[in-house]
């Protein structure tokens, strides 16, 4: 394999695909060297048909607002590679939604998926719609009119959507409530429901939760203890407010949050009712973060600027891709940050993560740091196929053998010496084990 002439063809093939082909970029730079040792791999040309999906569904959204006016929006659904499992990934409602940012999404779903040891292959799908400032009305006719063009493409089965940024549980219910009318039954064909209809303990939470599993191992196995250590976090949703309740209970102390308007640094911690005060923030509708600090004048606020300015031990970008660039990357590492995890997905700029990895920082790519929440789903995908539900410490048990599974790995194919690559671990461990499923399926 020449990464470079791959490369060139898919630029060629998709230009301006900035997003999808920088993912496909940091994938192959790790495999290159492991793939060569395979040559049944080249001769069956695994990674000219890996890195295109399957298929990919484009289809228009009409639907009338609260005032009679009728909105188009566009929605996709991009199904990458099942080679291990039905499609699984989530939808993005948001404006910048485009082809470009779901390829990159569903690509890096597939390897997540395949390190969870799960049965899932990888998809990604959304909308260029924002529920932003939306009635709940308009967000269910929205909902209900991309339902109507999806149904027919997903099922417990065949392809299993879930929420990601700008879908929750309120969207899940709308979506998946469309589908079980026309769809006439009522299966495992989305996760993230509420409890009331085949939801998940944990769900919320599990991606917060699976990434502090990952990095409290990973400092353990570097001799390192989690308890006392600073932790910057970005984002304040769903994922941010798992992220600072687990890393409270294992000692740590948050110091940050942040919104699409800047960022609040809280030197006395973020725990407690300060974290359930981040959640009403989020659900407040204003998606902005400065009012906390009016609630606890203790806290700063800073507007248009983003937290990795901060002095901290633990950075977690929680937010959306390429929030880290290489100039906070250079701030961090000269402030002493010793671990840095993707919780978003592709957090960091390739420059970034680059100079991380020169410097020998702790880092934990995205597709194994955030897997607990894909991880979760298939726990959810599992309970429905069983007609049963499981207690939150039994969730919790499985999310945590599954992180430690993801991290050990990560390890064995990471290893440089005393230092642990995880970005090429995890690469390594997921393109290995969808590659030996496609090879022994045959071309198709």
């Amino acid at each position: 394999m020449k990464t470079e002439l791959i490369l060139t063809a898919l630029e060629a093939r998709h230009p301006g695909e900035q997003e999808y082909l920088q993912a496909i970029e940091e994938v192959l730079s790790t495999i290159e060297e492991v793939y060569n040792q395979h040559p049944e791999f080249e001769k069956a040309k695994i990674i000219e048909r890996l890195v295109e999906p399957d298929r990919i569904f484009t289809f228009r959204v009409p639907w009338v607002d609260d005032k009679g006016d009728v909105q188009v929006n566009l929605g996709y659904r991009v199904q990458f590679n099942n080679a291990i499992g039905p499609y699984k990934g989530g939808l993005r409602f948001h404006p910048s939604v485009n082809v470009s940012i779901l390829k990159f999404l569903g690509f890096e779903q597939t390897f997540k998926n395949a390190l969870t040891t799960l049965p899932m292959g990888g998809a990604k799908g959304g909308a260029d719609f924002s529920c932003r400032g939306k009635s709940n009305s308009e967000i269910m006719r929205f909902c209900q009119s991309y339902m109507l063009e999806l149904w027919r493409n997903i099922g417990p089965e065949t392809d299993v959507p879930a929420g990601d940024l700008g879908v929750g549980a309120r969207e899940i219910g709308y979506l998946f409530g469309m589908y079980k009318k026309l769809a006439r039954v009522h299966t495992g064909s989305f996760t993230g429901k509420g409890m009331e209809f085949g939801g998940s303990i944990l769900r919320p939470e599990a991606t917060g939760f699976g990434a502090l599993y990952f990095v409290d191992q990973m400092l353990k196995t570097n001799g390192i203890d989690i308890k006392g250590k600073t932790v910057g976090i970005s984002g304040f949703g769903n994922v941010a407010w798992g992220s600072a309740l687990k890393a409270t209970e294992l000692g740590a102390k948050v110091i940050t949050l942040s919104g699409p308007d800047g960022y609040i640094y809280d030197p006395k911690g973020i725990s407690g009712a300060k974290i359930d005060y981040m959640l009403e923030l989020r659900n407040s509708g204003e998606d902005i973060i400065a009012p906390y600090v009016e609630k606890y004048p203790e806290a700063m606020f800073f507007a248009n600027k983003r937290p990795w300015e901060q002095k901290m031990d633990i950075a977690l970008p929680c937010a959306t891709q390429n929030e880290l660039d290489v100039d906070d990357a250079r701030t961090l590492i000269n402030n002493g940050v010793i671990c840095l995890a993707e919780v978003s997905n592709m957090g960091l700029t390739t420059e970034a993560t680059d100079l991380f990895l020169k410097h020998k920082i702790l880092y934990a790519p995205g597709k194994a740091a955030n897997a607990g929440g894909v991880a979760t789903s298939g726990l959810e995908m599992t309970q429905n196929a069983m007609h049963i539900s499981w207690t939150a410490q039994e969730v919790d048990d499985k999310l945590k053998q599954i992180m430690s599974s993801i991290h050990d790995q990560c390890v064995i194919y990471g290893k440089e010496g005393d230092y642990v690559n995880y970005a090429k671990g995890a690469n390594i461990a997921g393109f290995m084990k969808v590659a030996r499923a496609m090879m022994a399926q045959g071309v198709v």
